[in-house]
């Protein structure tokens, strides 16, 4: 994160906690380490089961914002966001406040406000959510959202065809109903070149894949072209 955070040139950076063993230090750990790039925030990624636990103790060690996966209709999203918000009247989560990092040097209004602030990003991944797309764009507090195909290609029973030309055309109809209803698509992408079409349809946030894979991609690429010219 402090080799992103010293390029000086991305705005936020994503833990996949999802695909990976961490502990709540680790995430303090975190938390701390962003605090030195006050032009970069950051986000985790957190998968179904004991979502709400990881997603406050996260945002209660300075991670600010969460994409959440496997939602599967307005409920699930409503309730995701009922875990973030605080446990005030006017915004109805059950967020409470606790004796945490983020107290630290802060009083209990600042903590609140930022549970607020905190941008909230929803999966559509599961055959359930296309379906119910519309529905789950509607939901106040709805941030943002991004197409998974793979888990969307498994829950429809064609795993491995993530990138075919009928996938593709649901994402893209996710992101012109999410664009019409003023909530941010965001695009996952493998390269920079992926980029243009999504650019032209309005998409204006892309998670540039991660650093196991771009390095797994370098090394493999190069080592290629090495073993060629060795005789």
């Amino acid at each position: 994160m402090e080799i992103i955070g010293h390029t000086n040139t991305i705005d936020y950076i994503e833990y996949v906690s999802e695909y990976s063993t961490y502990d709540i230090e680790q995430l303090e750990n975190f938390g701390r380490a962003i605090e030195l790039f006050p032009n970069m925030s950051s986000m985790i990624k957190i998968e179904e089961q004991t979502m709400g636990f990881i997603a406050q103790r996260a945002l209660d060690a300075g991670i600010q914002n969460v994409l959440f996966s496997d939602c599967r209709d307005a409920k699930d999203v409503r309730e995701c966001i009922r875990l973030v918000r605080p446990e005030t009247p006017e915004a109805g989560g059950i967020h409470g406040a606790g004796s945490r990092r983020v107290h630290i040097g802060s009083n209990t209004g600042e903590w609140v406000q930022a549970m607020n602030n905190a941008v909230l990003v929803s999966m559509i991944e599961k055959k359930s959510a296309v379906e119910n797309m519309e529905e789950i764009l509607s939901v106040k507090g709805v941030d943002m959202v991004q197409f998974g195909p793979n888990d969307y290609t498994v829950s429809i029973g064609k795993p491995d065809q993530g990138h075919t030309p009928e996938i593709r055309t649901i994402q893209e109809d996710m992101i012109k109903l999410a664009l019409k209803m003023n909530v941010a698509p965001r695009v996952e992408i493998p390269n920079i070149e992926a980029a243009k079409p999504f650019i032209d349809m309005g998409v204006r946030h892309f998670s540039l894949s991660s650093d196991i894979a771009i390095l797994a991609g370098w090394y493999k690429q190069q080592a290629v072209v090495l073993r060629k010219q060795l005789p």
